[in-house]
């Protein structure tokens, strides 16, 4: 088995792809329902993007929360990137993610903005006050692309080892949707040059290691949990 090199708070590099995880204070539970999800959801979306003269909470403010993917799309093209977001999975207690950076502290600058900005949202929502992440987030460097192919399916199955659903289609707060093109929503994910597999076999490459996932030593080294 190949050495895998582990990042922890050292500084990230620009064009390579990193497994990032980051966990709630003490297995706090922070996605009680749909609206908490896609309020990190739209976060997510919002925090790619380099320079947005807005913060967040200004922003849906004035666009609203039913008015924000449309009123997004349509500004979203005059900014570039700080990352692109490969793969996803929004756990109830945690979130994991794989990102390839784009610019010098890229990585750092859309995990900052997005923790920072859900706590606020979810202490007001929750009348509590305090820290909500387990201090800084955990990165791995994901060295080949074999081993890329294998950690998204290790996001994607997550659920269904957590024994939160029985198939990973039945989450849908993952980016397993946007590789086998089962879903209407707004795309998160930037991953066709990094992983050229059709939709029919990646599904089949993910549902055939269903009961396998606590097995996967092959990437056991990228595995953040």
């Amino acid at each position: 088995m190949e050495n895998y090199r582990m990042y922890r708070h050292v500084k990230l590099i620009n064009e390579k792809t990193y497994h990032i995880c980051t966990k709630s204070i003490a297995g706090y539970k922070i996605f009680n329902n749909d609206q908490e999800f896609q309020r990190m959801f739209a976060l997510i979306r919002y925090y790619q993007l380099q320079s947005i003269p807005l913060r967040f909470s200004h922003f849906i403010e004035t666009v609203g929360v039913e008015g924000f993917h449309q009123r997004f799309d349509a500004i979203a093209n005059s900014y570039e990137k700080n990352i692109r977001i490969i793969a996803y999975c929004l756990m109830p207690t945690h979130i994991h993610f794989v990102i390839e950076q784009i610019i010098e502290d890229g990585i750092s600058r859309f995990m900052a903005n997005i923790l920072n900005s859900y706590a606020k949202y979810f202490n007001l929502r929750h009348k509590r006050r305090g820290p909500l992440w387990e201090g800084r987030f955990k990165s791995i460097f994901v060295e080949t692309d074999e081993q890329l192919l294998h950690l998204t399916r290790y996001l994607h199955l997550n659920p269904v080892t957590a024994g939160l659903v029985r198939k990973p289609e039945q989450w849908t707060y993952s980016s397993y949707f946007e590789y086998v093109r089962m879903t209407d929503k707004k795309m998160i994910c930037d991953y066709q040059h990094l992983i050229d597999i059709h939709r029919i076999d990646y599904k089949k490459f993910v549902e055939d290691q269903i009961n396998y996932q606590r097995e996967l030593a092959f990437i056991k080294h990228l595995m953040l949990d």
